[in-house]
């Protein structure tokens, strides 16, 4: 899936798109996603601007993204309807996320109750882990939105 497909899934515009791709994607299953890390990106003019590390929020927030891209596939009615995130368990910050890094966004649906959806995420930067935990997101009309 290529930017293209992404926007029409997501509502996120520049800055606050964080997933560049989907390499793979199974609907409300799983999905991997890049983000390509830029120094160009705005965050980095003042976190850190001697040593540029993005910050764990953002890494977080492409997750997020990530968890939407496959639960907007899943849902039949997806131009009507939204992802929000409910919550974040265990979530872990192994090393730092720094310009010229290629973040490997992997999720993993791990159960539903109600409309709440369950997920496992595991960014990685050349195979090593950077970031992981617990995801929980909703599925939610858009504001606006016939359904």
């Amino acid at each position: 899936m290529d930017i293209t497909e992404i926007m029409a899934m997501l509502p996120h515009r520049y800055p606050f798109l964080m997933i560049d791709r989907v390499l793979e994607l199974s609907p409300g299953e799983r999905v991997v996603a890049l983000k390509n890390v830029s120094i160009n990106e705005p965050q980095f003019t003042g976190h850190f601007p001697a040593q540029p590390v993005m910050p764990g929020v953002l890494v977080v927030e492409a997750i997020a993204q990530a968890c939407g891209v496959m639960a907007m596939s899943a849902h039949p009615d997806m131009r009507t309807k939204q992802v929000f995130l409910l919550g974040l368990d265990g979530i872990r910050f192994r090393t730092p996320v720094r310009p010229g890094d290629q973040l490997r966004i992997a999720v993993t649906k791990t159960g539903e109750k109600r409309s709440i959806w369950f997920f496992d995420a595991d960014v990685t930067v050349e195979g090593k882990t950077v970031v992981e935990g617990k995801v929980m997101a909703t599925v939610v009309d858009r504001p606006g939105a016939a359904s």
